[in-house]
C-alpha cells in the first residue's frame, strides 16, 4: 500500500504546511492553525530498533512504508514531493525532472528533527556565507541577492547503538633521558637524548555507543554535511508526516548494513583512543584488539536541511544550511579570471616595489 502524505486545512481543504517558527500547522490560504497533537502525548515514543532482524528481513509491515518518488537521472537522489507537484527541479542538482516516476519501499522513519530555521533565515546565513568567498564569480554573488527559493530537505541518516567489549595486547612506553657527550666545532658537549623503555601492557574496554549518526543519502557531498553538526538530537520527535508539510523528504540510498560498516570505523576509531589511555605512558603501541559487538539497534531518522543548488560552466555546486542552527557549509566555483587579475595585480605590485625601491635607496 502507497502512503499519500497530504496535509489539508481542516477549514477550507488547501495544503497546510509546517512552520519552523511556530511549530505548528499553517495554512497560508485561510490563516488556520493546528498543532501536531501526537507532540505532546508521552505515550508517543521514539523505539530502537532490531538490527538483526532488519537485516534478516523480519521487521513487522508497521515498520515499512511505500512512498511515491521521483527519481533524478543526473545525481540519482530519490526525492518524495508533496502531492500537488508534477514537475519540478531536482533540489540536489538543478536539474529537471518529472515527478512521480515510481515508488520506493523502505523502512520507515522512527524520529524527526523538525525544521526551527526559516526559509528567510537560512538564506541570509547562506548569503553572509557567500559573501566571505574569495574569487567568486560574480553571478554566484548575484545568485545570493536575488533571494531564490532555497529548498527544504529532511535527509535521511541512521543512528547506530550497540554495546562493545574490547580486549588489547600491546605496550607502554615511558620516556628517560640520559646524557652523552657530542663534539661540537671542536669542543666537548653534553645533551641529553630522550630515549623510550617499552614494556608489555594488556587490558579490557567497555564502551556503549549511543546515537552513532551516519548519513543515508549519496546525493549530497558528505564532507559537507558531517559538518552541519552537531545536531541536538536530544530533540528528536517520533515521526509523524506532519512535520514533513511543506518539505521534500529524500529516500535513504545506503543501506542499513553499509551506513553500520561506517558506524563500525567510527567505533574503533574511539576504541583505540580509550585503550592508549587505558595503557598510558608517553607512547602506546597497539598490537592487537579484539572487540565483540552485542545489542546491536538503528533507528532511521530524517533531520532538516535547507539546500541550494547553483550551476556554473556546467558543473553543480551545493550549499546546505543546518535546519536547526543556521551553520552554513558548500562547495564554491572559482572565477579564473578574477585570480588571474589578482595575479596581475600582484605581478605589478612586486615590479613596483622592485623598480621604485633601489632607485630610492
Amino acid at each position: 500500500m502507497i502512503e499519500e502524505h497530504r496535509f489539508p486545512c481542516g477549514d477550507c481543504g488547501s495544503d497546510m504546511r509546517y512552520d519552523a517558527k511556530a511549530a505548528q500547522l499553517v495554512c497560508d490560504h485561510c490563516g488556520n492553525v493546528e498543532s501536531i497533537a501526537k507532540d505532546a502525548d508521552s505515550s508517543w515514543e521514539i523505539t530502537e530498533q532490531d538490527f538483526t532482524k532488519a537485516l534478516r528481513d523480519e521487521l513487522p509491515e508497521a515498520d515499512m512504508e511505500t512512498t511515491r518518488v521521483s527519481k533524478c537521472d543526473d545525481c540519482g537522489a530519490q526525492v518524495e514531493f508533496d502531492g500537488n507537484n508534477h514537475a519540478s527541479e531536482c533540489p540536489f542538482c538543478a536539474s529537471p525532472i518529472v515527478l512521480d516516476t515510481g515508488t520506493n519501499k523502505h523502512i520507515k522513519p522512527k524520529g524527526v528533527l523538525p525544521f526551527s530555521v526559516a526559509e528567510n533565515a537560512a538564506r541570509d546565513s547562506m548569503s553572509k556565507w557567500l559573501g566571505k568567498i574569495w574569487f567568486a564569480p560574480n553571478n554566484l554573488q548575484e545568485y545570493a541577492r536575488t533571494a531564490r527559493k532555497m529548498q527544504g530537505i529532511y535527509v535521511p541518516y541512521w543512528t547506530y547503538d550497540s554495546q562493545t567489549e574490547s580486549g588489547y595486547r600491546g605496550q607502554r612506553g615511558d620516556a628517560y633521558y640520559v646524557t652523552r657527550s657530542v663534539v661540537v666545532n671542536g669542543k666537548s658537549e653534553t645533551r641529553r637524548q630522550r630515549k623510550i623503555r617499552w614494556r608489555p601492557a594488556s587490558g579490557h574496554i567497555s564502551k556503549f555507543f549511543d546515537d552513532l549518526l551516519i548519513l543515508a543519502s549519496k546525493s549530497l557531498p558528505k564532507k559537507y554535511t558531517d559538518n552541519l553538526a552537531p545536531w541536538d538530537l536530544s530533540e528528536l520527535k517520533p515521526y509523524d508526516p506532519n512535520f514533513l508539510a511543506g518539505y521534500n523528504a529524500e529516500a535513504y540510498s545506503v543501506p542499513l548494513a553499509d551506513g553500520f560498516e561506517e558506524a563500525k570505523i567510527l567505533m574503533e576509531r574511539e576504541i583505540r583512543q580509550l585503550v592508549r589511555r587505558d595503557i598510558g605512558g608517553d607512547e602506546q603501541r597497539i598490537s592487537s584488539l579484539d572487540t565483540n559487538l552485542s545489542n546491536i539497534t538503528y533507528k532511521h531518522v530524517l533531520l532538516p536541511v535547507w539546500l541550494a543548488a547553483y550551476k556554473f560552466n556546467g558543473k553543480t555546486f551545493q550549499f546546505v544550511v543546518n535546519g536547526r542552527t543556521g551553520k552554513v557549509q558548500g562547495e564554491r566555483p572559482w572565477s579564473k579570471i578574477k585570480i588571474a587579475m589578482a595575479g596581475v595585480a600582484g605581478l605589478i605590485i612586486v615590479g613596483f616595489i622592485a623598480y621604485f625601491v633601489p632607485a630610492n635607496q
